[in-house]
């Protein structure tokens, strides 16, 4: 019987255009997804847009637009990412969408009935690009150390709030059960260091006459819910709840993919909202580095950011995707330059696989006539590498840089065996090397599927046709 697998992405703001760091996020989660389906699980892959909050009010008067409208517009920019970089999410989800909200206020009731919202005045230090309140020991010179060039506001008003002190020890039960709820391991201590340090209850609502966008606290017309408590409920309305029961029971709970500056968020205070309505954890979150500018986090705030949309047009797809699967660490923080990403599409992808998959179809037509003996042993014994557990084993463990190196060395075994053997000489031998070079491609080609899937699908394609021709350059030499 199949399994369900259910993973999901953060949502992003909608008040700049997509960025490369948010590519970074959604590529890597698109991979997981690949895998289990093609592993014959049954997958949900939840993506969307978070279109609430202080940030998007301010961009949308800022335009001279109504927040609906200026969401409307931006929305449509993040799902062009999926053409862009050929993610396979089966869901969009909107927190403007009727439903999402309908569920927000009815998640909301039910933490209110558990006696977990009270309301009381406040005054915090809060950080408008994080949309969250910052204690002290978070701060460096009385700056937020992930956007230090927005000055911090001080907020004094009268809000709801979420009794989050009250789940200290139930979330530490939580993560010690559960050793890799957070992975990598170094951010599940950081989040235990932090629950261990004790909590503070954390504001709910803003009030309207000054921040009218979110959702309408139930029974106060004066209050719309914080942006953070809306959004995290998307990865629940997102599969029918509170309405459709029987699919949510289907598919949750979920496997969330976040960056580094979500760690609390996704780990802590969502995981305490489950606690207060009484809903199962979350099954594991995966937490990723930044991508950085020259040793800068990239960021719209910062304005240094890459757009993903133009690079993939500009080099392609799976050429931006390997980038970031390969040359990024998997948990940490990653610099991104042009210049290094052109040399590394010229010698992987150009030089590499391209020249590998290029030569040995250019040999089969010429040599064979096109044509491969699928019976012949050593293109079967080719078809199955050594090393195809071990990049299964990384896959698993999200290590996709780790994956792809593994799957360079069978493309390095084939060059070597292409290059020592020299079948482009003919000779009986001729035959018996190009039908292990074409086992060869077509096992890359496998097990290239979660990572490069328009590459893999185009070499299958090309080597298992009834007579293979040498066709286009995969990755032509760029300048």
């Amino acid at each position: 019987m199949n399994k369900k697998f259910y993973i999901t992405t953060t949502l992003p703001y909608v008040n700049a255009e997509p960025h490369l760091g948010f590519a970074l996020e959604i590529v890597q989660a698109d991979v997981i997804a690949r895998y289990h389906a093609l592993s014959g699980d049954k997958v949900f892959f939840n993506f969307g847009t978070d279109e609430h909050g202080q940030k998007i009010y301010t961009a949308a008067t800022k335009a001279g637009l109504e927040p609906q409208k200026y969401v409307d517009s931006y929305a449509v920019k993040f799902e062009n990412l999926k053409s862009a970089l050929n993610l396979s999410y089966n869901n969009f989800i909107r927190t403007t969408d009727k439903a999402h909200v309908k569920a927000a206020q009815e998640f909301w009731q039910k933490c209110d009935q558990a006696g977990d919202i009270y309301k009381k005045n406040y005054q915090i230090k809060y950080c408008v690009g994080c949309e969250l309140e910052k204690q002290d020991s978070e701060l460096e010179k009385g700056k937020c150390l992930i956007h230090p060039n927005l000055e911090l506001e001080i907020r004094e008003e009268e809000n709801y709030f979420f009794k989050f002190s009250k789940y200290q020890n139930q979330l530490l039960k939580l993560y010690q059960k559960n050793s890799d709820f957070v992975v990598p391991a170094n951010r599940l201590k950081e989040i235990t260091n932090f629950v261990e340090a004790g909590l503070q209850d954390f504001s709910i609502s803003r009030l309207k006459s000054k921040m009218p966008w979110g959702v309408p606290v139930p029974g106060d017309d004066n209050h719309v819910m914080y942006v953070w408590f809306d959004a995290l409920v998307n990865y629940i309305s997102a599969i029918g709840w509170p309405t459709d029961i029987q699919k949510f029971n289907k598919w949750w709970p979920a496997f969330q993919v976040a960056g580094k500056d979500n760690l609390r968020q996704q780990s802590a205070m969502w995981q305490a909202m489950l606690m207060s309505v009484g809903l199962p954890p979350s099954k594991q979150i995966i937490i990723h580095g930044f991508v950085t500018n020259e040793g800068e986090k990239m960021s719209k705030s910062l304005g240094n950011v890459i757009d993903p949309i133009k690079l993939a047009s500009e080099y392609g797809t799976d050429a931006v995707r390997y980038y970031l699967l390969k040359y990024f660490n998997p948990f940490e923080d990653s610099d991104f330059s042009l210049d290094s990403f052109k040399e590394v599409y010229n010698a992987d992808l150009a030089n590499g696989l391209g020249n590998l998959v290029s030569r040995v179809a250019q040999m089969v037509e010429k040599i064979l006539d096109g044509k491969i003996n699928t019976q012949d042993k050593d293109f079967n014994s080719a078809r199955k590498p050594l090393v195809l557990k071990e990049i299964n084993d990384l896959t698993e463990e999200y290590n996709y840089k780790l994956a792809l190196e593994k799957i360079k060395e069978i493309i390095v075994l084939a060059d070597r065996l292409i290059n020592d053997e020299e079948p482009w000489k003919g000779g009986d031998n001729a035959e018996k090397v190009l039908s292990r070079g074409v086992g060869y491609i077509l096992a890359i080609a496998e097990v290239l599927k979660p990572f490069l899937p328009q590459t893999a699908g185009t070499i299958e394609k090309q080597f298992s046709a009834g007579k293979i021709k040498k066709g286009e350059p995969l990755f032509p030499r760029i300048n």
